[in-house]
């Protein structure tokens, strides 16, 4: 099917023939033909972005494309335990861009200290899917709702690994949501030499022996002979590769509110 023969934008849901007749095509396209595409094509579209090297790439590319007011707005989800070098890069890629990003926190929190007094201290560590889906899962899926958003962009890569290995350009998930990954096919060393030779803003911490920067408290410099370039993501837990966002919605949502009781009684005993 040729691209002009694809709705725009594409009418939803989308049936698994004209999903597999649209990766089709994006598998030929370069990064910012699939952006380019994405723009025209796909209904409600929004960036989320973490600011990992990924998603600033599909930044300054869409920047090249289109004006502003013309490129899927971003969203940024506060987990409230971000870095200071992390905050300081939204800053800088909102100024260097021209945007601004639209954040959603916690559900009625604003600072760490809000989120501990309803949730406890280190809730990471006593309850992992709890922490994933009010930090992110949560907050996520409220922001689509409120924005109305059909389709997001992505920064994941199938050479990251582990659940990314088989990525394809498209993907619907559990809830209908489509998800945009426009550099699905690049390596490490592609994305590396894009940010250098065009001089996008970076986190601060890559430069201090971090290969990935997510949560203050799970996130470390990688060591010698620490494989992958997710490396010091999550250390100590074994088999994680995922935050919960791009994690089967309904069952994270599932896994989290079976011990909510149990996290509500101990905060509130604290």
């Amino acid at each position: 099917m040729s691209e002009s023969m694809f709705e725009k934008p594409l009418q939803l849901p989308l049936s698994a023939e004209k999903l597999a007749e649209i990766n089709d095509h994006l598998r030929t396209l370069d990064p910012q033909l699939i952006l380019s595409w994405a723009i025209e094509h796909l209904p409600r579209i929004y960036q989320t972005t973490a600011f990992g090297l990924t998603g600033l790439v599909a930044i300054d590319m869409l920047s090249k494309l289109a004006p502003p007011e013309s490129r899927p707005p971003l969203i940024f989800i506060d987990t409230l335990y971000h870095f200071p070098e992390t905050y300081e890069l939204v800053s800088e890629v909102e100024k260097r861009y021209g945007v601004k990003a639209q954040v959603f926190k916690p559900d009625e929190c604003q600072t760490v200290e809000d989120f501990e007094k309803k949730w406890g201290e280190k809730l990471w560590e006593k309850y992992e899917d709890i922490y994933d889906y009010v930090v992110k899962v949560e907050p996520g899926r409220r922001a689509y709702k409120e924005l109305d958003v059909r389709s997001v962009i992505t920064g994941r890569r199938a050479s990251q690994g582990a659940e990314r290995a088989l990525l394809q350009p498209l993907e619907v998930d559990s809830t209908g949501l489509l998800k945009l990954n426009p550099l699905f096919a690049w390596s490490f060393a592609q994305v590396d030499q894009y940010i250098k030779e065009n001089n996008v803003p970076r986190n601060k911490l890559l430069n201090q022996g971090y290969r990935s920067v997510g949560d203050w408290h799970s996130t470390s410099k990688s060591g010698e002979g620490d494989a992958g370039e997710r490396a010091g993501r999550w250390a100590g837990k074994q088999g994680k590769t995922e935050c919960g966002l791009h994690k089967d919605y309904c069952d994270i949502q599932r896994k989290a509110k079976s011990d909510f009781g149990s996290v509500k009684v101990e905060a509130q005993a604290a």
